[in-house]
Parts: structure tokens; sequence; C-alpha cells
């Protein structure tokens, strides 16, 4: 079934999701057409329930289409989509239509602020973090500032209009909730990144004979073959749970490694490439920026390290039983 799934949507990325369309919404941030093909396809309903209009997926078959969001770059929060409607469903209330970001809040000035929410200046809604509650925001009725990255916002409400917004009871935690689905977005990325530059390093040549043929390329692409691999096993791991919510530990690693990759490869990518992989017209680039933006989406690899380490520092159990818990796939 997921197979099934996972052809559907590549074929709808393959044909509505090209590097020109990221370059377009990039420059002008009208999401109608790319949008409404994922809607009307049905994927953002994927973790509902059959009897609520869903597939009823489970995360570990989510995994893979989270994954080609990333191959594609996909500039919308799609992933944070499908994982919103999920906790709205949980929570029985009525999805709302339109893109659904995902973030923490601060109280600043009597208002609660959003800093750098990822695709704020395209979503409708907003499901927002703050003093121990999860409540669902209409970004259209937010105080909406475009931020440093593209596509991202500054989002701030009243203190009234969060006390009037309804409370989402769900499992789990929101920056956790995220940093899954960023880890899988960059093991997507990773997989094409490293994929362009083997075509490059043997397409590309010098003195006579590819650039993949010398020693210095080869072992600059057998490192960031390394780091996408473990990186793409770390992300599988953390969507083993058939639902939410995640396995705090499992999130701690995934992001944490995955983010690290995202560091590395996207410096090496570029270190094959030259400058050609720095240019505007050339789509390498449009691969490493978001690296660099989802590494640092809901924690860089040092916050979840830190998290790893306070779990298994105040874990009762042997520290071999939490490594099995942890990197254990589940076969049934």
């Amino acid at each position: 079934m997921s197979n099934l799934f996972t052809d559907a949507l590549r074929q709808i990325l393959t044909d509505h999701c090209t590097p020109a369309v990221v370059r377009q919404l990039e420059a002008q941030p009208d999401t109608h057409a790319l949008w409404d093909h994922l809607e009307e396809s049905g994927f953002a309903n994927v973790l509902l329930a059959e009897s609520k209009g869903g597939a009823g997926l489970s995360l570990r078959e989510l995994f893979p289409l989270l994954e080609l969001c990333g191959q594609y770059a996909l500039p919308l929060p799609f992933g944070e989509t499908i994982m919103g409607r999920a906790l709205l469903s949980a929570a029985n209330i009525t999805c709302p239509k339109g893109l659904i970001s995902l973030s923490q809040a601060r109280l600043l000035n009597g208002l609660v602020q959003c800093n750098a929410v990822r695709g704020g200046s395209v979503s409708s809604h907003a499901l927002v973090s703050f003093d121990g509650e999860i409540r669902l925001l209409s970004t259209l009725k937010a105080q909406r500032t475009p931020d440093i990255l593209l596509m991202d916002s500054t989002l701030m409400w009243s203190h009234e209009q969060w006390q009037q917004a309804p409370i989402i009871s769900s499992a789990g935690s929101l920056l956790e909730i995220q940093a899954a689905v960023c880890s899988a977005y960059i093991s997507g990325a990773l997989t094409h990144v490293l994929d362009t530059t083997l075509q490059y390093a043997g397409g590309r040549r010098q003195f006579g004979q590819p650039i993949a043929k010398f020693q210095a390329i080869q072992h600059q692409l057998s490192v960031m073959a390394e780091h996408c691999f473990a990186a793409r096993m770390a992300a599988q791991m953390c969507f083993q749970a058939k639902q939410l919510p995640l396995e705090p530990l499992r999130v701690a690693v995934a992001k944490a490694r995955t983010s690290e990759a995202a560091l590395e490869v996207a410096s090496l990518s570029h270190s094959v490439h030259g400058a050609i992989g720095f240019t505007a017209e050339y789509d390498l680039q449009i691969y490493t920026r978001r690296l660099h933006v989802w590494r640092q989406t809901a924690g860089s690899e040092s916050y979840w390290h830190d998290m790893a380490g306070a779990y298994v520092t105040n874990s009762k159990d042997a520290s071999l039983d939490i490594l099995r818990s942890a990197t254990d796939f589940i076969t049934t």
C-alpha cells in the first residue's frame, strides 16, 4: 500500500514541484497551484482514519512520503500540515482548509509571538505551543512580519486571541513532531544532493578524466554517502511507531544525526561542485539552503544531543537496553 502512495506523490511532485516552481514560489509565495494539487490528492489527510476521510497510514508508512518532500525541495509546510491534521482529528476538531505551520511561542510585550515560523507566509493556520498548551490559531488574523528566510514569518497574536483559540489535547511534544518531520525532509534532501554530486563528479572532466577519478574527490563522496545513509537510518527509526506520540529518544537521535549530516553534506557537495554550485541558475543551492534551514528548525544537533544525553542520564534502564530501544526497527 505504501508503495502506491509513494508512487502517486512522486508523480505529483515530479509534475508540479519542479525547481522552476520552487524558484517561482520563493519569488512570489502564491501557493494555490501546487497546494491545490496536493490538497485534491488527499495526501494531507493520510494519517486520518478512513472513517474520517483519511487513509489510516501509520507513521512508518508516512516516512517515505515526507522523505519525498525533501527530495523535491517542497517549499510548503506539507508534512507539518499532515501532522497537524492528525492532531486536530485526535482532538475531534474539524481540520481547517489550507496549510498548517507548527511553532513554539513566547510572551513578548503582551503578545504571543512565534519567531521564524517555517512556511508562516503561506500557511492559513498554525498549531502553537505556549505555556504548556497547544492551540490552533489563524495566521490570517496574526500580525505577520516577513522573516530572514524565504517563506518564513514572525507571527504575533494578542493574549485574548490566544485564550479564545481551541486547545488541542495532543499526546507528545509539538517540538518533537516538528523535529521528526524535518529529519525526514533532511533525509530526502540529502539523497538528492548526494545523487546530484555523484552525477556531477562523473561528468565533470579535468586533466582528461572525470573528477570522480581523483582520490580527493572520492574521499569527499564517500564521506557524503556515509552521512546520508546514517542519517536516513536514524530518521527511519524515528518513524517506527504506528501513530502519535513519537518516542522522545528516537526523535532526539534522528534530529541530531540528520542535522549533523545536513551541515557536512551541504559543505562537501559545494566543495565538489566548486563555484557553479552557488549560482542562482544551478539547482544545488535550492537543496543546500533547505538543508541549513531544516537543520536549524526545531533545534539543531547540539540541542538534540543535549536532549538525548539528558534522557540517558535520567533513565533507570541499562545503557544497552536504552540503545536497543532507540535503534531497533519494528518488523511486525
